[in-house]
């Protein structure tokens, strides 16, 4: 069970990855308030303030959608590259002990038996 639980948990990566994502979209949800209420500073003649408002805003959600991209980025490049997630490349030759379905005009078509799948409802 402990094995279990250690390979279920997150490490600080992915915490990193979840927290800054996290931010990005509370960030980009934040730039049409920030829209609105330079509306507002510049109908009341601010309207230097009004328009660093909503371009702070922008930019730091451009930043900051910038910085959870590079960092989803590093994790996908860490679980490939990672002794916990593992792809395997079969060629043609590993399908030899398949038998193709009797009248089928795919060629790469496997058939499961029944024990192999379960039924989605």
């Amino acid at each position: 069970m402990t094995g279990w639980y250690a390979e279920r948990t997150t490490d600080r990566s992915a915490k990193a990855m979840f927290a800054v994502t996290l931010l990005a979209l509370l960030l980009v949800a934040a730039v049409p308030v920030a829209l609105l209420a330079a509306v507002v500073m510049m109908m009341l003649g601010y309207v230097v303030g009004g328009l660093a408002l909503f371009g702070g805003s922008v930019l730091a959600a451009a930043v900051a959608v910038a910085l959870a991209g590079m960092t989803g980025i590093r994790h996908l490049r860490k679980l490939l590259t990672g002794d916990s997630f593992r792809v395997v490349r079969l060629d043609g030759s590993q399908y030899t002990d398949v038998a193709e379905p009797e009248g089928s005009d795919y060629t790469n078509v496997v058939q499961l038996d029944h024990s192999e799948y379960t039924a989605v409802h």
